[in-house]
Formats: structure tokens, sequence, C-alpha cells
């Protein structure tokens, strides 16, 4: 075969340090734009970005080239300095750690769906439940002393 196809989506979510709920809605969806130009500057594709006030989804198509935890850092870098600077969140910062899983073709409807009603989403169910049912949903084995 003369050309490489891929389908590689990643649904990303990672919150912000201690769970701060710092992310205020005023500001929220221009974090998200800025998170999409930042994805779109690494050569990836942002299909969805939502969130809540202590973390964010996001859905992307990723090229084979991409090292996953290189394009995080990429991501995460400029976008605590974004808020940092531009919302005047002086204490703004992501955790270390993320969730990363895969995405078939055939499910990022539903992805995009699910990132796009986290607002009605979290007032049931907190973050750590979520990333819970996601993690055990997936089969990614886990300590919950190491979830907080």
């Amino acid at each position: 075969m003369p050309s490489t196809y891929t389908s590689l989506h990643y649904h990303l979510v990672f919150a912000t340090k201690h769970r701060e709920p710092l992310i205020a809605p005023a500001w929220r969806a221009g974090l998200h734009q800025y998170m999409g130009g930042v994805v779109r500057e690494n050569e990836g594709i942002a299909l969805s970005i939502g969130g809540v006030e202590d973390h964010v989804h996001l859905l992307v198509g990723l090229k084979p080239t991409h090292r996953l935890s290189d394009f995080m850092r990429a991501l995460k870098t400029p976008s605590s300095a974004w808020a940092k600077a531009r919302c005047r969140v002086p204490d703004f910062r992501w955790q270390d750690g993320y969730s990363a899983f895969t995405v078939s073709a055939s499910g990022i409807a539903s992805v995009r769906r699910y990132i796009e009603r986290q607002e009605a989403h979290h007032r049931s169910r907190t973050f750590r439940d979520e990333l819970i049912a996601y993690l055990r949903a997936t089969g990614v084995e886990f300590d919950e002393r190491f979830l907080d």
C-alpha cells in the first residue's frame, strides 16, 4: 500500500490542580476556543471541547506521528498560561495527569454529544464518579487513592 490511512481519535480528560473550581462560566468558552487553536497549531483536529468549572473534555483527531504525552504538554502548558494571563486567575494550573481514551469512528458522535452535555451531566454526577465509571467501562486498571 503506497499511502498511510489512519483514524486516530482520542477522548481526553483532565482537571484543574486539586480540582479547584477555577474555570468560570464567564470565560469557559474562551478557554475552549483557545484550546481548539492549540490543537490546530499542533496539527490536530479539535472535534469537540467542553467541561465545567474543574475539568475539561476534548475529542481530538491526531496524526500517527503525534506522541500523546508531548501533545498533552503542548495543550496544557499554554492553556494554563492563557487562563492566568487573560482571565486573571494567577493560581490556575492543570493537574499533572490526564485520561485518554481511544474512540472508534463509529463512536465519535456519541462522545461528541457526551462532551457537549457536560454541564447538565455534572448536575447529578461528580467528576470523580464520572472518571471512575469511564475507567471501569474502558477496562483501565486504576487505584482510587490516586484519582484525587
